[in-house]
């Protein structure tokens, strides 16, 4: 069979063309983290500011205006537990209080207010859906360093010296999701969020196995994707990613993060789908953190397009994706999570992973 009959005989993620509500914003992401003081020195480190730190909770920004985008509670074990969406109107939040499992509206207690509503998705990860939070004033960074190109040259008699420090994170860009029910939780975002594919990546046999998906916001341009979904054999963070200013600045990150000591995990090199220059660092608990800029931007119009996957397709230049950067961290609970999962999911089969582990490592 062609791959493009399998691609037509395989369910894919696809837009939905009723969404429950439209989220508009990536907004924060929550970690559960048992030493907030060397969780914090990572993340400063890594170019986020601390705005707020109490007890048991540690509140951290870009320059953006958004009060907030990274959240650590203290806990006895390293753990990701989920992200925000912002949405537009109280109506929204109304409707997604209706939908299975999801709690009634509440008061945000954190910085920037607002109310929300709590959802689980199909694989277990928290969905805050929050409207109404008010912003922050920006905080100031360096602008884009002008580039003497063969076709305009702006900058004469003047040198290029960006200052030796962690890279200005502007905000939060996307989160990457790795999961056991690969079908569903795509269609939950798609559904109740109004996500939509910018790119799918299929394995041979035309099963997709990965999703890089764009919020809806009509002729306004979207990020290539906001939040991706990866096959795995159970739920789990991959990474995600924060926008700095240039190439410069991701430059610097590496330098600054590889003189302090923290652990790198690829890059820098510029991706195929999204294009985005990327470089990728581990947090102490071997969190995959990205620095990147010059993302592309889709609006609603844009299709989907279909990509066989392989490792040759992540990059366009630099080092080649290494084989333990997607590889799983293996321990007995996810052993047997993934004896469980091969036994109940239908997304996810013996030979799918064979394929996956000969092609990743």
């Amino acid at each position: 069979m062609s791959n493009t009959a399998n691609l037509l005989s395989t369910q894919q993620p696809t837009r939905n063309a009723a969404p429950t509500v439209m989220a508009t914003g990536l907004i924060h992401l929550i970690f559960e983290r048992p030493d907030l003081d060397r969780a914090e020195r990572f993340l400063t480190d890594f170019g986020l500011v601390t705005s707020h730190r109490q007890e048991d909770v540690i509140y951290l920004r870009g320059t953006a205006e958004a009060p907030y985008c990274y959240r650590i509670h203290h806990a006895e074990r390293p753990r990701f537990i989920g992200f925000g969406l912002s949405v537009a109107t109280r109506e929204d939040l109304v409707r997604l209080s209706r939908l299975p499992g999801a709690t009634q509206i509440e008061k945000v207690d954190a910085p920037g207010g607002g109310e929300l509503v709590r959802l689980i998705d199909p694989s277990g990860f928290l969905v805050e859906a929050i409207q109404g939070q008010a912003p922050c004033p920006a905080l100031p960074h360096r602008a884009p360093l002008p580039l003497n190109l063969d076709n305009g040259t702006p900058r004469i008699n003047a040198t290029q010296r960006p200052p030796i420090a962690p890279p200005e994170i502007t905000r939060l860009g996307h989160v990457v999701l790795e999961v056991a029910d690969f079908q569903d939780t795509c269609a939950w975002y798609t559904q109740h969020f109004g996500f939509i594919p910018s790119d799918v990546q299929v394995l041979p046999d035309g099963s997709p196995a990965v999703a890089f998906m764009r919020l809806d916001l009509g002729d306004a341009p979207a990020d290539h994707h906001t939040l991706a979904i990866a096959q795995g054999f159970m739920a789990a963070y991959s990474h995600s990613a924060y926008e700095v200013v240039d190439a410069d600045a991701v430059g610097m990150g590496q330098r600054v993060l590889q003189e302090r000591g923290w652990k790198h995990a690829w890059g820098i090199g510029r991706h195929i789908l999204g294009s985005q220059i990327f470089d990728y660092w581990q947090d102490p608990w071997g969190d995959k953190h990205e620095h990147y800029c010059d993302g592309d931007l889709f609006t609603a119009t844009r299709p989907t397009g279909w990509h066989e996957v392989s490792p040759d397709a992540m990059a366009q230049w630099g080092q080649r994706m290494p084989r333990d950067f997607t590889r799983p961290r293996m321990s007995l609970a996810n052993l047997r999570a993934l004896l469980r999962n091969l036994r109940r999911s239908p997304d996810l089969t013996l030979r799918k992973l064979i394929t996956l582990a000969r092609m990743f490592g």
